[in-house]
């Protein structure tokens, strides 16, 4: 699983270029399966990218186009992929999206992610033998008619209020 140091994160979206370089050999933000969410107003920038949650959501597509790899990543079939939207529509946090008629979503670069590499602020990080995935129920709340980027806002906002809440405790106290 892809795990953040978000008080290292720079904004500089070079995990964004990386993997959209290698998955579509294009340089752009929309090829990429991982997303830098800047919240300009608060100084944060935060990489969104799938938590291969325990629940899933994803997988519930009508086409049977996704399934879970060996190393828990999501693995979409492009020849069984319909773009219907079914996965975009489930996802809470916003981190599979449909692009080129199929669906984007971090496969793990198949156990090297290209993302954790590119990254020079040592904030992303790989950690295959996470074995407890997270839950992702409570952003599933409310997020049915967000788009993706809606979602990895909200997503964001949420998981950096306690760096957030840090921030303002060291410049109080």
């Amino acid at each position: 699983m892809i795990t953040l140091e978000l008080e290292k994160c720079s904004g500089c979206s070079r995990c964004e270029v990386h993997c959209s370089f290698f998955h579509s050999g294009k340089i752009g933000r929309s090829g990429a399966r991982i997303k830098v969410v800047k919240i300009e107003d608060l100084g944060i920038d935060y990489p969104v990218v799938c938590q291969h949650c325990q629940e899933r959501y994803c997988t519930k597509c009508p086409e049977n186009a996704i399934e879970v790899g060996h190393l828990g990543q999501i693995i979409v079939s492009p020849t069984l992929c319909t773009a219907c939207g079914t996965c975009e529509i489930m996802c809470p946090v916003g981190a599979i999206q449909l692009f080129e008629d199929v669906a984007y979503v971090c496969d793990l670069c198949g156990g090297d992610p290209r993302c954790v590499h590119a990254c020079t602020m040592d904030a992303i990080h790989f950690e295959p033998q996470v074995t407890e995935a997270v839950s992702l129920t409570e952003f599933k709340k409310g997020s049915r008619r967000l788009n993706p980027e809606e979602k990895r806002l909200r997503y964001a906002m949420a998981c950096s209020q306690v760096l957030r809440e840090q921030w303002i405790s060291e410049r109080s106290g």
